[in-house]
């Protein structure tokens, strides 16, 4: 990767984690970074059980097989450019939050954008 560390993904409650991270989504996340020209920081990556619990994730989060990442925002203008880059990059499964955008590449779920 050329823009991210594995350790920005761990689980808080599990030093290491990142390594469960896909490499294909890892790889697709690191494009559009490049796409985005921009610092994406990363609130949530791989997480354990206990951790998607603790957050209120949903039972089935993709975070929990290593296919998705919150990436935080902080203005409407970087929303729009993490967003576009992420689209350009070809994630199809997308969350938009004030202050995060989510993004996964989970092919057990439909294509599909949301908010939160």
């Amino acid at each position: 990767m050329k823009y991210f560390t594995l350790d920005e993904f761990d689980s808080p409650d599990h030093k290491g984690s990142g390594v469960n991270m896909d490499s294909n989504f890892l790889e697709l996340l690191d494009n559009a970074r490049e796409i985005a020209g921009i610092q994406f920081k990363i609130n949530s990556g791989y997480r354990t059980k206990e951790r998607n619990e603790e957050v209120g994730g949903v039972q089935n989060s993709s975070h929990l097989i290593g296919v998705a990442a919150d990436i935080a925002v902080r203005s409407g203008n970087e929303r729009y450019i993490i967003l576009n880059a992420l689209i350009k990059a070809g994630f199809k499964r997308l969350g938009i939050a004030k202050s995060f955008i989510h993004a996964d590449t989970d092919s057990s779920k439909n294509n599909s954008v949301w908010t939160y």
